[in-house]
């Protein structure tokens, strides 16, 4: 069986502006079509938004503390037994939560319409920065249906 993931993470070189691995994995999840210095220039005038808004704090560091509060600790995954499909808690490993983390923030600042992408951007970082906004209901959302299915535990692979 070859490797199970590509060698992305060793290549990945820190963000020019403020030296973190995890603003540059995110500018390549926000990139479409290649087209970086575009995906670039929103991730940062995002940060300058958010810098603006509250100015007592690095907005790196609410970039990260944004991207923590989102990462999930636990999620369902589907597990056939005897003929019937249950939903299994399973805890969930530092790589998978930092990529849905990710996810989910891209996700909900996409689907927002009516603004400019640095805005939306903005408002959702900010938001799980707060421990608030959609990305933090989707990570809720997915504790919950764990927490409801806890009677599957024993079916945990």
């Amino acid at each position: 069986m070859g490797k199970r993931f590509t060698a992305s993470a060793s290549q990945l070189k820190p963000d020019p502006r403020y030296n973190s691995k995890l603003a540059s994995k995110f500018i390549n999840c926000l990139m479409y079509d290649g087209k970086k210095s575009v995906a670039t220039r929103v991730f940062y005038t995002a940060l300058d938004i958010i810098g603006k808004r509250v100015p007592d704090v690095s907005p790196i560091d609410i970039f990260t503390q944004a991207v923590e509060n989102v990462k999930p600790g636990i999620e369902v995954r589907s597990k056939r037994v005897g003929g019937a499909t249950y939903q299994v808690p399973t805890p969930v490993n530092s790589k998978r939560q930092l990529t849905l983390s990710i996810r989910w923030l891209l996700e909900v600042s996409r689907s927002k319409k009516g603004r400019t992408m640095e805005i939306r951007l903005a408002d959702e970082l900010h938001a799980a920065y707060k421990r608030e906004g959609a990305a933090m209901t989707k990570r809720e959302n997915v504790h919950r249906m764990a927490d409801a299915n806890k009677a599957f535990a024993h079916f945990a692979f």
